[in-house]
């Protein structure tokens, strides 16, 4: 029973690798301004957040899966002060009680300089204890910066559930450079 859960669960894993993401190269600006429509139409407040922050990073497409051990990641681009400045791949990983299949938007703020600059050194990881507000109306009001980034997710499709522990690791590529 144990090596059939355990297929089980590298099959998910394996699904979450072949799921259809566009590689940073392939996101398109279309798609970029698109996924940020999105987020300003579940929540109109959120706009103040673009003028206010010193950089963003926009993933129009996430995806994860997973039976106990879950994976996903995808591509997005990255911005300071409104100019795209890179790309960025995320990567992620949870063990615990997972299951399903999802694709999700992320959106990522960063408050100043020196928050942006973590994520270009590639030093910026999210853990478990890290959260993400779900755009909706109003939301971007109350949320706050933690330790200088703030994180907003908008579901696209499909349903998972987690009780588990992980994280996403970034990877940022500055413009023109080759990855």
């Amino acid at each position: 029973m144990n090596s059939l859960m355990r297929g089980f669960a590298a099959a998910c894993v394996s699904l979450v690798v072949a799921m259809p993401m566009a590689r940073a190269d392939e996101v398109s600006s279309a798609a970029v301004k698109k996924t940020i429509q999105a987020f300003e139409a579940k929540d109109p407040s959120i706009k103040a957040r673009f003028k206010s922050a010193h950089g963003y990073a926009v993933f129009p497409d996430l995806g994860k899966a997973g039976v106990i051990i879950g994976g996903g990641g995808g591509d997005g681009h990255v911005y300071e002060r409104g100019r795209m400045i890179g790309t960025a791949e995320v990567s992620q990983l949870s063990i615990g009680a997972t299951v399903g299949v999802q694709h999700y938007s992320e959106l990522i703020f960063f408050k100043d300089k020196a928050a942006l600059d973590r994520f270009r050194a590639n030093k910026l990881e999210f853990d478990a204890n890290a959260s993400a507000v779900i755009a909706k109306a109003g939301a971007s009001a109350s949320a706050d910066y933690h330790d200088g980034v703030l994180v907003f997710t908008h579901p696209i499709e499909g349903v998972m559930l987690e009780a588990s522990v992980g994280g996403q690791k970034f990877t940022f590529h500055p413009k023109g450079m080759k990855k």
